[in-house]
């Protein structure tokens, strides 16, 4: 008989996303599972640092908030809740969780997963000097903890999409060779991963969607093949559409083949079809198996920053800049101008432009007082009309993410069951080294006809977000035809025009067919990651709506067919 189908919520998109989606998804409407994304790879590096302080503490401790008034409600309606909050400590958030159950009076099995934390091997493993160092684990491990009765399982660093695809394989009993349901599972976790961007939030066209002003979390109704309708539950707000959920897919991926450590999801395979009102359904994902090594996401301490930023006003911007920079040339800075003013503007703010200096250095005096009184000293000495939108403070640490890689048999991960025994978590038996997928041929030339100066966004959609150093930006089309003109249009050195900031930067393109989408990977744009704070849009999260800004030469006769 095949098991009935199983309803996945997700509560949660980040360490800080809205705190009473845990109540609203266990009161809105049916569920079977409920999981919380709380990681990232700034947060690493945030529970790291807490972690220093107090060894005790390296989870997500909102998480533990959150249950005191939703565990109760949870167990009563049967809802199985999977999370990654337990960041850096799993075993002590998942006994936190068993003394709040202890004083709220409630029977609750809880487990946890672990053997991800290689920070105490950080060096032996050639990652020195690691602040943290974890290997991104599967979903065998959640398996195990639910097919053992937990009501509660908590995990460390997993890749995402594992909080959907452990309780998806418990559930309909898949096995470690069932590549294509595993991937159908992967890509449902993908888009639900983020919360409410599946269901409009940051979503290119977000003026068609209706009562964003606060857009009700995404569901995954998994069946035993792998398919899938993404969903939410009904009343809420936002939208799920073939739109949103195309934005949500090519959201810090890469090419074609989307690895992790239990299967490789072909996202070249994904079908998306409009199943009704808030329903899209994913289907035809084929899976490969997963490469042989883990990634490991390698957090350390990369010095200390200090910035300021000018407020230049008027005439002679490039001028006063240049002064300003002459100035302070005894520090080694980033500068970076703005032009945000407007000639003959009628508002102070609008002739105004900003000149942001940042200056990194390993001792946070040399950048501290010294740099803070430098920059400030110029009050009266400098530009006309001098002033600074706040003024320098002390120098703060900067993190450096590093994605390396290690063989999975050097990485122990263990399902610790509700009744407190230990279950190894094999690696998988069968693996494919990762390779590109051949770029498929083009398709037909793009409609012929007059043009028209116009943003890409008038036509095109985009999601853009980071991968440690890398941005991805990923482009969509809504129409056939206007597929056929983004796929002709959109080359890698039409990207690099558009966007100046990548010219020197190597750029990847990779095509999406069935998405009609093409995903492009700006190496080193965001540095030495988010944590780095190397742009002041440090996770790249609007560089895709940079991209829609700008204007290109767009077939008239496909503006007049924009949806």
């Amino acid at each position: 008989m095949t098991p009935a189908p199983l309803r996945i919520g997700n509560a949660s998109g980040f360490y800080g996303d809205r705190f009473s989606a845990l109540q609203e998804m266990l009161t809105g409407g049916e569920l079977d599972v409920l999981t919380g994304d709380y990681l990232a790879e700034l947060t690493m590096l945030i529970l790291g640092r807490d972690r220093l302080k107090n060894p005790d503490a390296g989870y997500a401790r909102t998480f533990l908030r959150q249950l005191e008034t939703t565990l109760g409600p949870a167990l009563d309606r049967g809802v199985k809740i999977v999370t990654n909050a337990g960041g850096l400590n799993p075993a002590g958030l998942a006994a936190a969780i068993r003394d709040l159950a202890a004083r709220l009076g409630l029977p609750v099995r809880v487990a946890h997963v672990e053997g991800d934390d290689l920070t105490a091997r950080a060096a032996a493993l050639g990652l020195d000097g690691a602040l943290t160092a974890n290997a991104y684990l599967g979903a065998w491990g959640i398996a195990a903890c639910l097919d053992a009765g937990a009501d509660v399982v908590v995990t460390g660093r997993v890749t995402d999409a594992s909080l959907v695809v452990g309780p998806a394989a418990a559930h309909f009993g898949w096995g470690r060779e069932d590549h294509d349901a595993l991937a159908g599972a992967v890509v449902a976790g993908h888009v639900i991963e983020c919360g409410p961007q599946a269901t409009g939030g940051n979503y290119a066209f977000f003026t068609e969607i209706p009562d964003l002003r606060r857009p009700g979390f995404p569901i995954a109704v998994l069946e035993a093949d792998g398919s899938s309708v993404i969903t939410k539950h009904p009343g809420t707000g936002g939208a799920v559409t073939t739109g949103t959920v195309t934005a949500q897919l090519l959201y810090e991926i890469t090419g074609a083949r989307y690895a992790g450590p239990d299967v490789t999801a072909r996202f070249d395979t994904i079908r998306l079809t409009d199943d009704g009102p808030d329903r899209v359904r994913i289907s035809g994902v084929r899976g490969e198996a997963p490469p042989p090594p883990l990634k490991v996401g390698r957090n350390s301490l990369g010095g200390f920053r200090n910035q300021v930023e000018f407020v230049l006003t008027g005439l002679d911007i490039e001028a006063k800049a240049e002064l300003v920079k002459a100035q302070l040339a005894g520090f080694d800075a980033e500068w970076t101008l703005a032009r945000t003013d407007r000639p003959d503007a009628a508002v102070q703010e609008e002739a105004s432009a900003v000149l942001r200096c940042v200056v990194r250095a390993a001792d946070p005096e040399t950048i501290g007082r010294a740099f803070s009184g430098a920059a400030i000293e110029l009050a009266l000495a400098g530009y006309p009309g001098f002033h600074v939108t706040a003024p320098p403070g002390k120098a703060s640490p900067y993190g450096v993410f590093e994605a390396a890689y290690v063989d999975a048999g050097e990485v122990e991960h263990v399902a610790v069951l509700p009744d407190g025994r230990r279950r190894v978590i094999q690696p998988p038996d069968t693996t494919r080294p990762l390779t590109d997928v051949e770029q498929p041929p083009p398709p037909l030339s793009p409609p012929p006809g007059p043009t028209r100066r116009a943003p890409l966004g008038a036509v095109a959609g985009a999601r853009s977000g980071d991968k440690g150093g890398a941005a991805n930006v990923g482009v969509w089309a809504r129409t056939d035809d206007a597929w056929r003109w983004l796929a002709h249009t959109l080359t890698v050195e039409e990207f690099r025009r558009l966007l100046p900031e990548t010219q020197a930067l190597p750029v990847t393109r990779h095509v999406l067919p069935n998405l009609r989408a093409l995903n492009f990977v700006v190496d080193g744009l965001l540095g030495q990651g988010v944590a780095s704070q190397a742009r002041f849009d440090p996770q790249a999260k609007a560089v895709g709506e940079w991209l829609r800004s700008r204007h290109v030469d767009i077939p008239v006769s496909l503006l007049k067919e924009t949806p």
